[in-house]
């Protein structure tokens, strides 16, 4: 196709998540090799890209995943599934193939090699499985063309030379596109007595069995002008490819389509902008008297309103978008260390917007690799200690209230607090007196950058990095961070997410002539503030709440404004998971719906905040990110 390059993003997103499928079917096949179900299932996604690459003309990825399903419809269609020795071998192919298909949409087709594992793949299925005694037009890759299927007599001599004479007669009638198995396998003899290819020609079906059975010692031959497909499955796979390269799908009314990300985040700006604009519409219509304006305002809202829950759910989308492909990499990380591992993936269902999606699966390739490689101890260690050999991780994405909560968990050897308290000491990061840690003291400490508790460097940690991302990542996106570990039974790290970072709602507080934003996922209550419940502890003024002793911070001091008595201000108490504190104000304006815009911090500035917004009155505003405030 003259355009085919428009259809390369198209081409990579459908790749990758035929990829996705391929490495979680190598998986269930590594631990059984003879799951059929996900023997097809990593065939019809290998055989979805070779179709696909075919279209797009990129050569190599065609090439190296029609090896691959060779080997994979050779092991289903003798019914006895993979030998144990495959899998690794087909790992190593899907990590080629995802080169592959990166390079030739990025244009770099040239900078990837594929003809060492396509090597490596035809030798291994010529050499550990026999080819079917009934190789049938279905083996071939779809095309177009007549699908030729030659019998020799078994007792023939030189099967190889026979069949290679074949090839060579049939070629002057027209073109041979694809043979299986293939010439190199023919002409050693690995192959029974039963092959098959597709030849593009303008001869009669008739013509070309003459041909072939005058190359001699020929059972039968059988000349088909459709392929047919033993698999249904396969069948409409073909069907697909065929109408994905012409165009002429005929199908039923898609409910889904997709659409460059780009064009939402477009929309949701506008949807921004809207909603600044009915802000300062509602406020210049309070001082209006006409209730047929303030009918018309109403209804205006309303409807900008459901816009904006609408443009807001079509970016959700579920976290296994992300998810699916941690089992590949856990299962790396894990043989790369030697040591044995149970994965689970929880809450693959919850749905979180498609930019923080994004922007989490990286701090969460960190966490994973720190817990399999700090966390979980060798199969030995673990024995001696009375648990299983195969240590325990779970990755689990859960809702709470307005937030998402993604938590990595491992069963390991948890962090040992007094060597954390004497590295620390060391090093001048903490107090000589000090006697203990608490999480949140383990979490400063781990999470500073250059900080590492490995002895050795591996190939997955122990060069400073790794957490320190995670916490810088987790907050620049309005996140928060949390740690729990306990010696010998593991640790827990928890990420709390918005669930979008869009448009929020939000509490207005002002200090001086300066108003702030205060998102309400993290405001509990307000009060105001009196004698009666301020105390002072250790030098430092507290909030004495009911029951609770918070820690009392003074916005004017954060923003460096001059001091002024706090009698008549009035408290925020804000919550971030079990961390709570008492933010002191001079006014509260009441709550708002905001729209968030990133902001660059200054030089020397606060890094309390997370982004800015336009109020209702067209006056700027900081919104206050209070995970760094607690």
């Amino acid at each position: 196709m003259k355009d085919s390059a428009r259809y390369a993003e198209l081409f990579l997103t459908e790749s990758r998540d035929n990829l996705v499928a391929v490495n979680e079917a190598l998986l269930r096949l590594e631990r059984d090799p003879r799951d059929g179900d996900a023997i097809d299932a990593a065939f019809r996604a290998v055989h979805t890209i070779k179709g696909m690459a075919g279209v797009m003309g990129y050569a190599a990825v065609a090439d190296l995943a029609h090896d691959m399903e060779a080997l994979l419809a050779t092991a289903r269609d003798e019914h006895r599934g993979l030998r144990s020795d495959d899998p690794p071998l087909l790992f190593e192919a899907a990590d080629a193939l995802e080169a592959a298909i990166e390079a030739s949409v990025a244009g770099r087709a040239a900078d990837v090699d594929v003809n060492s594992v396509c090597a490596r793949l035809r030798g291994w299925a010529t050499a550990t499985h026999a080819v079917p005694a009934t190789v049938g037009e279905f083996l071939l890759p779809p095309g177009d063309g007549l699908a030729v299927t030659v019998t020799l007599v078994r007792d023939a001599q030189l099967r190889g030379a026979r069949a290679m004479l074949v090839l060579q007669r049939v070629r002057s009638l027209g073109n041979v596109v694809s043979v299986v198995p293939d010439e190199r396998a023919l002409a050693a003899d690995q192959f029974e007595s039963t092959f098959a290819f597709r030849i593009r020609s303008s001869a009669s079906q008739d013509l070309i069995a003459e041909t072939v059975r005058a190359a001699g010692f020929v059972e039968s031959v059988r000349v088909a002008r459709e392929s047919r497909s033993a698999d249904p499955a396969e069948a409409q796979v073909d069907r697909a490819d065929s109408a994905w390269a012409t165009g002429t799908l005929k199908a039923p009314l898609q409910r889904y389509v997709r659409m460059d990300l780009r064009r939402l985040d477009g929309l949701m700006n506008l949807m921004g902008e809207l909603v600044i604009a009915r802000g300062r519409l509602e406020q210049a219509i309070m001082t209006q008297t006409d209730p047929v304006l303030h009918d018309a305002a109403g209804a205006v809202g309303r409807l900008i309103g459901d816009m904006q829950s609408g443009i807001l759910a079509s970016r959700m989308v579920p976290v296994w978008q992300v998810f699916d492909r941690f089992p590949r990499v856990v299962r790396d990380a894990a043989r790369s260390l030697g040591k044995e591992l149970d994965f689970a993936v929880e809450g693959r269902e919850i749905e979180l917007d498609r930019a923080l999606l994004d922007q989490i699966g990286d701090p969460l390739v960190h966490l994973l690799r720190n817990a399999i490689d700090h966390g979980i101890e060798d199969p030995a260690d673990r024995d001696a200690k009375g648990k299983s050999k195969a240590g325990r991780l779970v990755l689990s994405a859960a809702r709470d209230r307005s937030s998402v909560v993604i938590r990595v968990t491992d069963d390991g050897r948890g962090i040992d607090r007094d060597r954390m308290l004497k590295r620390g000491q060391v090093e001048g990061i903490l107090d000589p007196s000090r006697t203990e840690l608490s999480d949140e003291d383990l979490l400063k400490m781990i999470a500073r950058p250059g900080f590492s508790t490995a002895e050795r460097v591996t190939t997955l940690s122990g060069r400073g990095v790794g957490v320190d991302a995670v916490v810088s990542r987790v907050r620049s996106i309005g996140g928060s961070v949390e740690l729990r570990s306990t010696l010998g039974k593991g640790t827990s790290i928890t990420i709390r997410l918005p669930v979008t970072l869009a448009i929020i709602q939000a509490l207005l507080a002002r200090v001086g002539d300066e108003t702030y934003a205060l998102p309400l996922t993290h405001v509990r209550e307000t009060l105001q503030l009196t004698p009666a419940v301020v105390r002072r502890v250790r030098g430092s003024e507290v909030l004495v709440l009911r029951d609770e002793v918070l820690p009392l911070l003074s916005l004017r001091q954060i923003v460096n404004l001059p001091f002024r008595d706090a009698e008549g201000s009035q408290v925020v108490v804000l919550e971030v998971a079990d961390r709570r504190a008492g933010l002191v104000v001079d006014q509260l304006r009441g709550q708002q719906e905001i729209v968030v815009k990133p902001i660059d911090g200054a030089r020397g500035a606060a890094s309390c905040f997370s982004g800015a917004t336009i109020l209702g009155d067209g006056v700027p505003a900081l919104i206050l990110e209070a995970t760094s405030l607690l």
